[in-house]
């Protein structure tokens, strides 16, 4: 007897979303794994911002950096935003640099850097995120640490030049603290984006106040050595921003954070309350029935 068709037609088509690879570009902060382990990082969801400045007096130049990170979601434009002073579509961390000529008064230019994010549409350029486990680490340097380093890339300055442009990527270590939210002295972007519903004189106070705060919260680079963190006691610090060497000898320009809470710890507590599992967990349960309901409709086939 001929053996009869399947009885399950979707089952193939399931079986090709189990074995495809999972883009790193969409991760969920709900679920971070890292060699094994699940991270909720939820609660760190939103726009934060660090700033540092370095300075040229020899030729009277000065540099201000706001870096804005978002590690669940796509950064928006502020009201009234232009690639003049937003970055692309599509990133997770910007930097906004200003250009300050000290030896004339009020003059001044803004150069948004984009870090690191998904840039298909632009230039096909991927976030390619990767998730390291600091508990697994064999680096000596990051004995006795608990936590996640994730690595995001995608960025490029200048954006659209391939011959002259330096590829950026950002480094965020996040440091176990069981003390710390992750939100302690954090400074969030709060200042109306495309979506916001704020009316302009609004906007015009907020950006006044929060400039003043910026201007307070401005830190020079140390000198005495790369990739310090600046000594301060908010949760997420900045820790360096410099051009660094990768793989096969190619030049990165690299921003690195520290990012200290309790959700990086081995026995964080759900920050919903809700189970631990994720996208990755319930689709390995997925794939796993699947494979017993795949067999199942062998034998049917065949009986």
């Amino acid at each position: 007897m001929a053996p009869s068709r399947s009885r399950s037609p979707l089952l193939p088509i399931l079986a090709l979303a189990c074995v495809l690879p999972y883009s790193a570009n969409a991760f969920d902060c709900k679920d971070i794994l890292a060699d094994g382990a699940h991270f909720n990082f939820k609660e760190l969801g939103g726009p934060h911002v660090v700033h540092y400045k370095e300075s040229d007096l020899t030729k009277e130049l000065e540099w201000k950096y706001n870096f804005t990170i978002d590690i669940c979601n796509s950064l928006k434009w502020h009201k009234g935003g232009s690639l003049a002073t937003e970055c692309h579509h599509g990133a997770r961390v910007c930097g906004i640099r200003e250009n300050i000529d000290l030896s004339k008064d009020d003059n001044s230019t803004i150069t948004p850097i984009d870090i690191a994010g998904t840039y298909t549409t632009q230039n096909g350029r991927n976030m390619d995120a990767k998730f390291e486990n600091l508990g697994h680490s064999k680096s000596n340097k990051d004995a006795g640490l608990e936590g996640v380093r994730a690595t995001l890339n995608g960025g490029r300055f200048p954006f659209d030049s391939k011959r002259e442009g330096v590829n950026q990527r950002a480094i965020i270590e996040f440091v176990c603290d069981k003390e710390r939210t992750g939100l302690e002295g954090d400074e969030m972007d709060k200042s109306p984006h495309e979506d916001g519903d704020k009316d302009d004189k609004d906007d015009k106070d907020d950006n006044k106040k929060d400039d003043e705060k910026k201007q307070d919260k401005l830190r020079p680079r140390e000198e005495s050595g790369k990739s310090k963190c600046e000594d301060n006691d908010n949760s997420l610090r900045f820790c360096g921003y410099d051009l660094e060497t990768e793989e096969k000898d190619k030049k990165v320009q690299t921003l690195r954070l520290e990012w200290r809470t309790k959700y990086a710890c081995a026995d964080a507590p759900s920050p919903d309350g809700g189970s631990h599992w994720g996208f990755f967990g319930w689709f390995f349960i997925m794939c796993v029935t699947l494979s017993e309901a795949q067999m199942y409709d062998r034998a049917l086939t065949y009986v």
